[in-house]
């Protein structure tokens, strides 16, 4: 072989090792950016969780009728406490 191809096959050797050294380090940047949006999804799914479960509990009957009569000093409606409006005709 000549000089020269032995300097083709030298420059294609390092275009080669340089692609495949690219190649690694854009593969640990993507394994990376995984292990953080999983780490973020395992984090969203805990708090979806504690949400729901915020939820279930707030929406009972029996927790709304204690606030709104703690809280709020609402009583039970009465037939005797309503109030009936009529329109008058003219």
């Amino acid at each position: 072989m000549s000089a020269r191809t032995n300097g083709i096959i030298a420059a294609l050797l390092v275009v080669c090792a340089l692609s495949l050294v690219n190649a690694q380090y854009h593969a640990r940047r993507l394994f990376v950016e995984l292990g953080r949006a999983q780490s973020q999804s395992k984090l969203l799914d805990v708090q979806w969780a504690q949400l729901q479960l915020d939820q279930s509990t707030l929406g009972k009957h029996a927790r709304i009728e204690l606030v709104a009569k703690r809280d709020l000093k609402m009583l039970a409606l009465t037939a005797a406490s309503t109030q009936y409006l009529t329109v008058e005709a003219k």
